[in-house]
């Protein structure tokens, strides 16, 4: 990591990087100029397909806001004509049915709108990071969420698998869309791999056009401080452990080993602009010495994630397995080493927007270049230019999902993924939560449409996109195997 950093600020490195990413979109535009009535007779000489009918895959969704908020709020209103004498919580030893749960809130099933559900990001979450999370509580009660779209509760996660299935069957009706939906594993204690492998299989939630990812909150500190971890190795214990057993001792745990055939890898998630109080170096304590109640840093969680990931695959390997990989959540805020440990690391990142933060051939800021950012108080890092042409060179995929963004982090039209696309960078699109960004049934479509026409791409540039997306992709090779063409723009 240290060579790297020196690399990335290195003044002749940075100017030869600037001009490659120039060149790079000089020669796309020149492309487009050239070829783009050619590439579109090419596309309506193929045979039965066109951009509705090819595979796409949402490389970057939460499975806990999988759904649009309508179709939350209908799954609440049916459960509550449904279900209303069923115990759903216990309160303080005291168990409570759904019907009472609403009681304490003053709430029939004819007064919930999507208004009263308040899922919807809105202008009030951009930088607040606290407030967005605050959305995923329907009604802003915490109850709610813990009833309807939880894995681990009172009825054992039954309502949340019936949303997920609705959503599965929604993607199998479709036939061309696919998404790799993500589940959390927080690593408070051992047996949470076990119950979320038995709320899968015993609630059947499989569909072939979906994968799942394991999300990892790096929550360490919240823990610590609650008095629920003595320190990061049992967190990482917590994680690790039982995937070692289920590989060793298949049979001992045959839920977990059954649901391990259907997992891709790993994520890394949480609000990336937290201050880091501590520096990955040769200094940090190891994990078992890690007991401060401060939050170990990005990198941290980063390596010993990927170390853990990397000696759990060689044994799986040896056993005949399916491996996994690294896909962390990188580069939607905070410094820029989150991307160097991401591209020292990481098979695939979502949203990688710091990338776009490419400066001057000589690294100064202030002056402005034209078709980039202009110099503000916070200043570009200079060190982006080099860091954007080595996610092209090695082709690290970067799921983006420019409507989060907006509601988050970035402006919709300060966006780069048209800069990424036109310079080769692997770069998909992707929904991250539809139950907060998105209004239709087929979020991915929405998402597609929308950048569509606000960037003006072409089709060949949808098409183009979609087929990043089945690349980035975990689903098997019998499923992604590329026509027997080649495509027109890969690289290389």
């Amino acid at each position: 990591m240290n060579f790297l950093m020196a690399l990335i600020i290195n003044g002749p490195i940075k100017s030869f990087c600037y001009r490659r990413l120039q060149y790079l979109s000089s020669k796309f535009q020149m492309h487009v100029l050239l070829n783009e009535m050619k590439e579109l007779a090419a596309q309506k000489k193929v045979p039965h397909r066109d951009f509705y009918n090819i595979r796409k895959v949402d490389t970057h969704i939460h499975a806990s806001s999988c759904m649009n908020q309508k179709h939350l709020l209908r799954f609440i209103k049916r459960a509550m004509k449904k279900h209303l004498d069923e115990i759903v919580h216990v309160e303080k030893g005291k168990e409570q049915t759904l019907k009472e749960v609403f009681e304490t809130m003053n709430l029939t099933a004819y007064d919930l709108s999507v208004d009263t559900l308040d899922v919807h990001a809105d202008r009030n979450t951009f930088h607040r990071f606290d407030k967005f999370n605050a959305k995923y509580n329907p009604i802003g009660e915490s109850i709610l969420r813990e009833i309807f779209i939880k894995t681990d509760n009172r009825v054992s996660g039954k309502y949340f698998a019936h949303i997920i299935k609705e959503v599965m069957s929604d993607l199998e009706e479709s036939k061309y869309q696919n998404a790799e939906l993500r589940l959390s594993i927080y690593g408070r204690s051992r047996d949470e791999w076990d119950k979320l492998a038995r709320w899968a299989v015993n609630h059947r939630v499989h569909s072939n056009n979906v994968r799942w990812l394991v999300q990892v909150p790096r929550l360490f500190d919240v823990y610590r401080t609650k008095k629920q971890l003595a320190n990061f190795q049992e967190m990482l214990e917590n994680i690790f452990l039982p995937l070692y057993e289920a590989t060793i001792h298949p049979a001992q745990h045959p839920e977990l080993h059954l649901f391990l055939e259907h997992v891709d890898g790993f994520d890394s998630v949480d609000d990336e602009s937290k201050p880091e109080h501590h520096i990955f170096n040769l200094d940090s304590p190891l994990p078992g010495n890690w007991v401060e109640e401060d939050n170990p840093p990005y990198s941290y969680y980063l390596y010993y994630m990927y170390a853990n990931m990397t000696v759990l695959n060689h044994l799986r390997r040896k056993r005949g397995f399916h491996t996994f990989v690294l896909r962390p959540h990188c580069g939607e805020a905070g410094p820029i080493h989150h991307l160097v440990s991401g591209f020292m690391v990481s098979e695939n990142i979502s949203h990688g927007l710091l990338l776009r933060k490419v400066s001057g051939a000589g690294g100064a800021c202030g002056g402005r270049v034209r078709g980039w950012d202009p110099p503000s108080p916070r200043c570009a890092p200079p060190q982006a230019p080099v860091l954007q042409y080595l996610y092209y060179l090695a082709q690290i995929g970067i799921a983006m999902s420019p409507l989060s963004n907006n509601s988050l982090f970035l402006s919709y039209h300060r966006n780069p993924l048209p800069e990424y696309l036109s310079r080769g960078l692997m770069v998909s699109l992707s929904t991250d939560d539809p139950l907060q960004f998105h209004f239709t049934k087929e979020p991915l479509m929405e998402e597609y449409s929308i950048a569509t026409q606000v960037w003006k791409l072409s089709s060949c540039d949808m098409c183009e996109l979609a087929r990043n997306s089945v690349l980035m992709s975990g689903f098997s090779h019998k499923v992604t195997r590329p026509c027997s063409h080649r495509h027109p723009r890969a690289p290389g």
